[in-house]
């Protein structure tokens, strides 16, 4: 049976979604790992978003609480707001209180992904204020550490992303992800794909 991987994000801009889709596909790259994208649900209304100029959402499905105890591990992915996670992802997690009072995410690994609008933003405090939502399900939170390699000390150019996992700068929205953030994010979902995947054969064995 395939280990499943779900990429669970929000994105307004499509920064946060342009990561998550090279994340799905660094975790679809590793054998018997079935990797899946879906949204978080949206909390504004269209007038509002309208007037922020947001895009339409992309064809990825909506994902519900109980969808997630389908899942063998995860990725979760949201811009910052003043350093922390976007309201929108914190509404469905806190809409996860039944998988909590069950434990039914508990021993599952999850990394995370995000972006900020600056270098001083968010990058490496988003990352750690959202590993509360994991220890409270009982989750193995899962960073990339230096595991990019030379990518990880790159000083020459802007770039996001920390040992807490991929990211990128949306600056004032035209900024959109490097190459070298894109392939931050594919080894991230590759990473978490082969931990998954070995987690998950340990324990059916």
């Amino acid at each position: 049976m395939a280990t499943k991987v779900y990429i669970v994000y929000y994105s307004m801009y499509g920064h946060v979604e342009k990561l998550a889709e090279e994340i799905r596909k660094g975790a679809a790259s590793v054998e018997g790992v079935e990797a899946k994208l879906w949204q978080v649900p949206e909390t504004l209304p269209e007038e509002a978003l309208s007037k922020m100029s947001a895009p339409p959402k992309s064809e990825s499905p909506i994902i519900t609480p109980n969808d997630l105890t389908e899942a063998d591990g995860f990725v979760f992915g949201f811009p910052t707001r003043f350093g922390m996670m976007a309201a929108q992802f914190k509404a469905f997690l806190d809409a996860t209180g039944g998988l909590w009072r069950t434990q039914s995410l508990a021993g599952k690994p999850a990394g995370i992904f995000y972006s900020t609008g600056s270098q001083g933003g968010g990058q490496e405090t988003t990352a750690l204020t959202a590993i509360t939502q994991l220890v409270h399900h009982g989750m193995i939170f899962v960073p990339i550490g230096y595991t990019f390699g030379a990518g990880m000390f790159e000083m020459e150019n802007v770039k996001g992303g920390s040992p807490y996992g991929a990211g990128t700068f949306a600056g004032d929205g035209s900024r959109q992800p490097t190459e070298l953030e894109l392939a931050q994010a594919f080894h991230q979902g590759k990473y978490i794909a082969t931990i998954t995947k070995k987690l998950k054969g340990s324990s059916s064995a």
